[in-house]
């Protein structure tokens, strides 16, 4: 249980939980309920990993399950490499999410943006929920080779989470450096101290198996 000073005076100790394979017959918030009975308090924050959020919403799909049109095949030519939709799979996927019209209006605003040196133009107008597509998102076994979508509905869940457990919860997605962006949570004036508390990633989707972390607020 590791302490951490945050933003405007809130100290949190942060705990990290160990639960089973989550998988998609789980329901997510009779998980967090399950493992954080007994432990999470008004005034605490449930935080949880995205991905597994997905996980649970049937949002994890294999690339051989997906077949790509011809849009999607030419699509993915464009972004970069190591982006999450530069495989025929993920660009599909993206085309079924927010439609074709939407994604090449984003990838119009994407061009415009590079001869005016302004980034993040393509997911401002594609759709955020696009920027949260993993693909082979090396997430927790048995779905580390498959392609993750963004969550569904994420207020809705925090919401019903605090009502079940009294904390406060959120969803959120981490990466290993230091960037921490909240999909949702219950009361936005935890926001700054969230994101502080959590820049280290105390999350594990290996052989940790911590998709949930609780934030203990030091009183």
């Amino acid at each position: 249980m590791n302490k951490k000073k945050t933003s405007k005076g809130i100290a949190f100790a942060k705990i990290p939980i160990r639960t089973h394979i989550v998988t998609e017959s789980d329901r997510i918030v009779k998980l967090v309920r399950q493992y954080c009975a007994g432990l999470a308090c008004p005034g605490d924050v449930i935080c949880l990993a995205e991905s597994v959020v997905a996980i649970t919403q049937r949002r994890a799909i294999l690339p051989q399950e997906v077949k790509p049109g011809k849009l999607a095949h030419f699509l993915c030519r464009f972004p970069a490499k190591h982006g999450s939709l530069a495989t025929p799979p993920a660009m599909q996927l993206a085309l079924e999410e927010v439609g074709s019209i939407r994604l090449l209006a984003g990838c119009l605003a994407a061009a415009i943006g590079k001869i005016i040196r302004v980034k993040g133009l393509f997911y401002i107008v594609a759709g955020r929920q696009l920027a949260l597509i993993d693909d082979i998102a090396g997430t927790m076994h048995p779905y580390e080779r498959h392609i993750v979508m963004g969550p569904r509905d994420p207020g809705k869940i925090v919401r019903s989470i605090k009502r079940v457990t009294g904390a406060e919860a959120a969803i959120v997605d981490v990466n290993d450096m230091g960037c921490v962006d909240i999909l949702a949570i219950s009361d936005r004036s935890y926001s700054g101290a969230v994101k502080e508390a959590l820049q280290d990633n105390p999350f594990g989707n290996e052989d940790e198996q911590t998709p949930l972390v609780v934030l203990k607020r030091k009183r």
